[in-house]
């Protein structure tokens, strides 16, 4: 035996259920733009990926140790996932630093190669010595992030 349930939905209970999905879509909206991701950083102008800051006087620093300047292999780059930070150095040994997390969904970046850094989550590619997109799907640069060299060792600021 099949037993049939008519299910009526009345006007009133359509209306509720419209302005309740409209009401928290809008909330929800607002609230998503003014959150501290939304806004972002405010990165650097430096053309050449990092704000470099010269050693201070008795060759200390308040930054995070990053590592040794001659681990960052010339034409190559190491990643920093602990610091969240990818470390560049061009063919004529210039020092980039960019932020090691990934514009497209957040995912820590891999690896430096063939003068590219890559995320492996889906293949987004930046240029290791400006960090602008070279492949997405992500759509904004990796941003750059303030160094200091003090006898031989990188500080992130």
């Amino acid at each position: 035996m099949t037993m049939a349930i008519d299910f009526a939905v009345s006007r009133r209970a359509m209306l509720r259920g419209a302005v309740l999905t409209l009401t928290g879509g809008v909330g929800g909206f607002f609230i998503a733009r003014n959150s501290a991701a939304a806004k972002g950083g405010a990165g650097s102008g430096a053309a050449n990926g990092y704000a470099y800051s010269p050693p201070k006087k008795g060759g200390s620093s308040n930054g995070r140790r990053l590592t040794p300047v001659d681990a960052v292999p010339v034409g190559g780059g190491v990643v920093l996932s602990g610091a969240h930070v990818v470390l560049t150095r061009d063919s004529g040994g210039a020092l980039h630093a960019f932020s090691a997390i990934c514009t497209h969904q957040g995912c820590t970046v891999s690896s430096v190669r063939d003068g590219e850094i890559s995320c492996p989550c889906h293949g987004s590619k930046f240029n290791a010595n400006t960090g602008a997109v070279v492949t997405g799907p992500a759509s904004r640069p990796l941003p750059p992030v303030s160094v200091q060299i003090v006898s031989g060792v990188v500080y992130a600021h």
